[in-house]
């Protein structure tokens, strides 16, 4: 029997030896039918990450759905600024569909089929039509053809317009008929459901997008589903709009032929700029935002004859827009200017040309406005006198967060951040900055090692109101946070896109989190005004109950459908519910007499549990920060002295939760 036994254990290992030996690959056939041409559509259905960068469902404004509008809308501006034009209206219906008309001088008609279809075709490469646009590729409109199920232009040119519709950029009519309406185009596109799954347009982002096109360009007219958008005053209105803390002097406000900058210092920390080439807004800066950096500082420095670069632009909020002829972008988003003259043939460097405007403008300004130049001065001497004293701190502070780098107990890091910047997963990388071991425990066994980080508390923080930043690098674990973050010399090092709080939704949960944000908008506002800051929303109760139980059919067919190809049928239907709502709902779908437990804290729920708050159903809150929320005022208010008029807000807001018994819910059919 052993004999046997022996025997078959060598017949394996024999078997093993042969299967690991290396086997003789036999050559993949290749020939002429191997080799495939794509249509310019099909390129793009294909490869649409090439022509829009990513895809998304809308609730990020770097989403695809984004960038086809700002291609429709793109066209319609460089109409207006080549003197053709000055109204412009963009409906969206249901969040679904856009239709764009603009009054300029509208597609020439021959060449309307290639212009909205074919790749490399346009009447931007002959700069005399167009001198200074944007889309220089002949890609844009082609691409938002291409990428949407259902498409249609119009082309109205003295007296006829020809109208042309499609279908995921293939033609399905074409006509010319005669009309009466003011020349220009329209453009209508539903972008492909099946590419931009469950999308949807959030009208504050297409709002910002469109105020932004006004800001650029005075005295153009914006209708958006009616509503009127413009600028009287151009950057100087984006940043009034924009900026959430009080400028130390009024905004200054420049424009030369192709430049228009506007400035001011707040008593916030860091630097803040809003950058545009041809009407781009172009969020990741480039050669033009450098350039501006660089001289601004250099002529402010030169006007006192004194003072670091450093302390200089500290507080600083600064719009610059430029327009260039031929720009080249970095990629096809357009978010970054890559050019480095003025004009394609050499001639003028984009840096000479900012600094030259900014030593004579700046120079001039500071001259004649003494208040400004003496305000200037003392937030300069500010920034210096907490730069030095913070000195021996940072570098202390640096060397220990050094080491913690080494092995940062409080840190579980991912594999992917946000700063890898070839990663196709970069965007998802996020960090859950936790309260107490058992919540972090549970986000820990349950998150995605690839993209999901976790940062521990170890309990409530340093309340960082009416501090200086001194105390970042003082306290042990704002520094270790910071360092985590990597955020220290700002932004551009991020190493996670969303930053997500994740407490518990009891009285000290929300006060933890309120002392995270406030850290946050004391030190690192950018980080809110990027869209980077998010809560977590975690369930507040779960209710499940027997499926034999269930007397609602309707609703176990409903949980079996959303099983995955891998999970089995549980005896258990489970409602996990984020409000009495949802709870009552609930209890209305798996009644009669179901299971109902209250969550007190995240360290109750289960790894197994936790798996579906943090997955794809995560739901977040986005701390948002805008121009009307006075943010010194608002954190005076909520984490200053406590005040009377606190505590009476307090004791008139006051919610005693009272557990009432259930009243016998009506039968179900």
């Amino acid at each position: 029997m052993s004999e046997d036994k022996n025997l078959g254990n060598s017949e394996l290992n024999a078997a093993d030896e042969l299967t690991n030996a290396p086997q003789e690959q036999q050559p993949v056939e290749y020939t002429d039918d191997n080799i495939r041409h794509l249509s310019d559509m099909e390129h793009v259905r294909t490869r649409p990450g090439m022509y829009i960068g990513r895809l998304g469902d809308g609730n990020l404004p770097e989403d695809g759905i984004y960038v086809l509008l700002k291609e429709v809308v793109d066209n319609s501006i460089d109409e207006f600024k080549m003197g053709a034009g000055a109204r412009l209206e963009i409906d969206i219906e249901d969040n679904l569909r856009v239709s764009v008309r603009d009054y300029g001088r509208g597609i020439p008609q021959g060449k309307l089929v290639e212009a909205v279809s074919v790749l490399n075709t346009g009447g931007k490469y002959d700069s005399k039509a167009f001198k200074k646009s944007v889309g220089l590729n002949g890609v844009g409109v082609k691409a938002v053809n291409a990428l949407s199920s259902h498409f249609e232009v119009k082309s109205y040119r003295d007296g006829k317009v020809r109208h042309l519709k499609f279908e995921k950029g293939i033609l399905k009519s074409d006509t010319m008929e005669d009309t009466e309406d003011e020349n220009g185009t329209f453009i209508f596109f539903e972008p492909d459901n099946t590419l931009f799954k469950n999308y949807s347009f959030h009208d504050d982002f297409v709002e910002t997008m469109l105020r932004n096109y006004t800001y650029l360009n005075t005295g153009l007219t914006i209708m958006h589903n009616g509503r009127r958008i413009l600028s009287r005053h151009g950057l100087q209105d984006l940043l009034s709009d924009n900026m959430t803390n009080e400028g130390l002097y009024d905004i200054v406000h420049m424009k030369g032929e192709d430049i228009e900058i506007a400035f001011t210092h707040t008593n916030q920390y860091g630097e803040e700029y809003y950058s545009f080439v041809n009407g781009q807004h172009t969020t990741q800066g480039g050669t033009h935002q450098s350039a501006f950096k660089e001289h601004i500082a250099r002529n402010i420095k030169e006007f006192y004859g004194k003072y670091e670069y450093v302390d200089i632009r500290n507080g600083l909020v600064a719009a610059i827009a430029i327009n260039v002829e031929e720009p080249v972008f970095e990629s096809q988003t357009k978010i970054k200017l890559g050019s480095t003259t003025m004009t394609p043939n050499g001639g003028e460097t984009i840096n000479k040309y900012v600094g030259d405007f900014l030593k004579k403008e700046v120079d001039n300004y500071l001259h004649i406005h003494k208040d400004v130049a003496e305000i200037l001065e003392n937030k300069i001497k500010e920034s210096e006198r907490e730069r030095k004293a913070m000195a021996g701190v940072t570098k202390l502070a640096r060397e220990r967060a050094k080491k913690a780098n080494l092995h940062n107990r409080k840190l579980r890091d991912c594999r992917i951040h946000f700063s890898d910047a070839k990663n196709e997963r970069k965007e998802e990388s996020s960090i859950f900055i936790t309260e107490g071991d058992s919540a972090s425990g549970s986000i820990t066994k349950s998150r995605d090692v690839n993209t999901q980080a976790v940062f521990s508390l170890r309990g409530k923080p340093l309340n960082s109101f009416g501090l200086t930043k001194k105390v970042v690098y003082e306290n042990e674990e704002f520094n270790l946070l910071q360092a985590a973050l990597d955020i220290e010399d700002g932004l551009d090092s991020l190493r996670y896109n969303k930053v997500i709080v994740a407490t518990d939704a009891d009285v000290d949960g929300m006060h933890i989190r309120l002392l995270i944000i406030t850290f946050f908008l004391q030190f690192f506002p950018d980080l809110i005004k990027k869209g980077h800051v998010y809560v977590l929303q975690t369930p507040l109760f779960r209710v499940r109950n027997k499926r034999t139980k269930i007397k609602n059919k309707q609703a176990v067919a409903d949980a079996d459908a959303k099983l995955g190809s891998k999970e089995k049928k549980s005896d258990f239907i489970t409602h996990y519910c984020y409000s009495d709502e949802e709870r009552q709902q609930a209890i209305r779908d798996l009644g009669p007499d179901p299971e109902i437990t209250r969550f007190k804290g995240l360290g109750e729920i289960s790894p197994d549990e936790f798996a579906h708050f943090i997955g794809p159903d995560m739901r977040l809150e986005q701390v948002t920060l805008h121009k009307t929320d006075q943010v010194q005022k608002l954190l005076e208010y909520y984490m200053g002295k406590n005040t009377m008029e606190r505590q009476n807000f307090i004791i008139e807001n006051l919610v005693i939760e009272e557990d009432i018994p259930e009243e016998d819910s009506a039968p179900l059919d």
